[in-house]
């Protein structure tokens, strides 16, 4: 098995590609989700964190709007992974969280990854309608009447939130509140530690 690439690389190719500070940082927040569980369930801490801080680095040049299963994102930026030597449970994971490709989620890693994605831009959109625009202010009650308001972040799936937390096989409520914590533990980067 190859050396896994480090996360100055991949953080490098989140730069490089990606200029949108928003989605920057919906990336760092999805990475930081990742580690946090992989924590949980003794995983690889390094090797979730890439699939997390990676999944989307190729959605701002190749947003596929057609929803292509093979073309532009995520199948995009899996090519360039693959290219690079990225190892292929974290390719899969990343192609397994976008529906449109039909990449059935296998692992613990891909069943996560598409657990927290929706779910960190849920959190942080709850967290910049607060005055204080702070993360450390939000419980998963506050997320989960959010989630009830149909107009509030309305391109988040709630329906892929559900999906999320019953394919993990964790309770909804715990699993918001696990996420906001691990949101919590890097808010600075996050640009959600408040004002």
């Amino acid at each position: 098995m190859t050396a896994l690439p480090s996360r100055d690389q991949a953080l490098a190719l989140v730069h490089e590609y990606t200029a949108s500070d928003s989605l920057r940082k919906h990336m760092l927040a999805v990475e930081g989700a990742m580690r946090s569980y992989a924590g949980k369930f003794g995983e690889d801490v390094e090797r979730w964190g890439l699939a997390g801080l990676l999944h989307d680095f190729d959605y701002e040049r190749f947003p596929n709007a057609s929803h292509s299963p093979t073309e532009e994102h995520p199948s995009e930026g899996v090519r360039i992974l693959r290219g690079l030597g990225y190892p292929e449970d974290i390719l899969q994971a990343i192609l397994g969280h976008a529906h449109y490709a039909n990449v059935a989620r296998e692992t613990k890693m891909a069943k996560t990854l598409f657990a927290v994605d929706e779910l960190t831009g849920l959190i942080t959109a709850t967290a910049l309608v607060r005055p204080s625009k702070s993360v450390h202010e939000v419980e998963a009650r506050s997320v989960r009447k959010k989630m009830k308001d149909k107009a509030f972040a309305r391109g988040v799936s709630r329906d892929d939130v559900v999906q999320g937390a019953t394919e993990l096989g964790v309770d909804l409520d715990e699993h918001i509140s696990f996420v906001i914590a691990a949101m919590q533990a890097r808010s600075a980067d996050l640009g959600l530690a408040g004002s």
